[in-house]
């Protein structure tokens, strides 16, 4: 599958649809761990991306800079920092391309946790979206395919709930968290699975 402007349009409007759905549900699990607001920020944030026309961007690489410019732009928070930055680094390494080829996202998703981890210094095990990020790159690597991206995502979620998160707000509560999903992890696992149901169910 080639992922062009057209069909990452499609991605992020898919997102915002899905937020309908998910804002409280993220926020209840915020609201265990945190201030209990990563569902309205989240869909802030997909808000201000649906609303960005890539349909005049040169190419791949000017729309994921057009979609950092406003996820950046649409909210503040630590988590809507690290999609901008995500957003932002997929860019950058797809500078003069028209599209993509899904058999390239282990590769871009391994430069934006780079970046993510530059940036939120978090690290690989905290119990972070981080987490799920690195388990869909893996098993990206062997299937390109997005069932397999949202069921990665789902595994990381599961494995994850029996242990504490170890950075941010959360990491206060220490064991208390031993159970809980964390509310990025969960929200990329949410989106994912229903981004793969949708584009599946349109084929």
């Amino acid at each position: 599958m080639m992922v062009d402007k057209s069909k990452l349009t499609a991605c992020v409007d898919a997102f915002h649809r899905a937020m309908r759905d998910l804002e409280q549900v993220l926020n209840a699990a915020d609201a265990k761990l945190g201030d209990g607001d990563t569902g309205t920020m989240l869909a802030r944030l997909f808000a201000g991306l649906s609303q960005t026309d890539l349909s005049q961007a040169s190419d791949i690489s000017a729309a994921f800079n057009a979609l950092a410019r406003a996820a950046a732009t649409s909210t503040g928070a630590s988590l809507g920092t690290l999609v901008a930055t995500a957003l932002l680094t997929f860019g950058k390494e797809t500078k003069g391309h028209v599209a993509i080829e899904a058999s390239a996202m282990p590769k871009l998703l391994d430069k934006a946790m780079e970046a993510m981890m530059a940036r939120g210094k978090a690290e690989i095990g905290d119990k972070t979206i981080l987490d799920s990020v690195d388990a869909i790159a893996r098993r990206l690597a062997e299937t390109p395919d997005l069932q397999t991206a949202a069921d990665a995502s789902e595994a990381a979620l599961d494995e994850f709930r029996s242990k504490p998160n170890r950075i941010g707000r959360a990491r206060m509560f220490g064991d208390q968290t031993i159970g809980v999903d964390d509310p990025g992890m969960l929200a990329v696992a949410r989106l994912t699975r229903s981004l793969a149901d949708e584009l599946k169910s349109g084929d």
